[in-house]
């Protein structure tokens, strides 16, 4: 397999405009939760025009409910309905096409109805009816790598994915459990998904979790998005994943590893540029390998 790594033919799709694995670079982006109606739709006007700017293709992110809290007094969301009266305002308004989790199957029937991706959470990775019943919805579906999972163990859920007709699969690294209150990211991670034919999604902020690391609540290290996001992409990944909150001390989930709102243009300008140079000497070095005749 090795040899083989990063000449897998990854089939692009479409979702609402934004296309995963032709060979560009897509933003997944917003803030972890649903804080309110206006909250959603000012983040999502924020972040398009920042991802307009940088040319970059732009799918909305935001939970409706965060059923993974550290604390059970931690605030999880509006609630499904609200929730998702919020997320359908933005694509009403906006145009973007929408993410948003599933956690149980009796909320992906609903979800499906307003977001164009369905996330399946990372400790749901392997929750197989979950899966299916998102497959079967007909909608893109993003499967979080669990931080207990090798990366070669994500194959299998590729495999439930497409027995269960879905042809527009994501695959999400965010980070592995590495010791106590700790992520890390295994770089490997990356094309090792990618070879299984599906695009990949680095979830960098994520990443930067220090799961339960303040006690009652998720902490985080923001500091290093950017070189974390600069590393990703440098190994090839399709789309790139953040949370992005206009203030990050007041936000009402995960605001310790959100990237800044102010930092967010600079930062997809670096990344556009980066993906580009890697994109030409990927294509350079694929032709270089290539057999006389072939």
């Amino acid at each position: 397999m090795s040899e083989n790594l990063n000449r897998t033919a990854v089939k692009p799709f479409e979702v609402g405009g934004a296309t995963f694995g032709d060979g560009r670079l897509t933003l997944i982006a917003g803030p972890c939760v649903v804080e309110s109606r206006q909250h959603v739709l000012f983040m999502a006007r924020e972040c398009r025009k920042r991802a307009q700017d940088a040319g970059l293709d732009y799918v909305f992110k935001a939970s409706y409910d965060k059923a993974n809290r550290s604390s059970g007094s931690s605030y999880r969301g509006p609630g499904m309905r609200e929730g998702l009266e919020a997320l359908r305002a933005v694509k009403e308004e906006t145009g973007l096409p929408v993410l948003t989790d599933v956690h149980d199957i009796s909320q992906v029937e609903g979800a499906a109805r307003v977001a164009d991706v369905l996330q399946i959470p990372a400790f749901l990775c392997r929750q197989t009816d979950l899966i299916v019943a998102a497959c079967e919805t007909g909608r893109a579906v993003n499967v979080k790598k669990g931080q207990f999972l090798a990366p070669s163990d994500a194959r299998n859920i590729v495999d439930k994915a497409r027995a269960a007709g879905c042809q527009k699969v994501l695959l999400t690294e965010r980070g592995y459990t590495f010791g106590y209150n700790n992520l890390v990211v295994d770089m490997r991670s990356f094309p090792i998904m990618r070879s299984f034919g599906v695009p990949v999604v680095f979830d960098v902020t994520h990443s930067l979790q220090l799961p339960g690391g303040l006690g009652s609540a998720t902490g985080g290290q923001s500091e290093f998005i950017e070189p974390l996001a600069r590393a990703g992409v440098a190994c090839g990944v399709d789309a790139v994943f953040m949370e992005v909150h206009e203030a990050p001390e007041r936000a009402l989930s995960d605001g310790p590893n959100a990237l800044p709102l102010a930092r967010m243009a600079a930062l997809l300008k670096t990344l556009r540029d980066l993906h580009e140079l890697v994109r030409r000497a990927t294509a350079d070095e694929a032709s270089e390998g290539a057999a006389p005749g072939l």
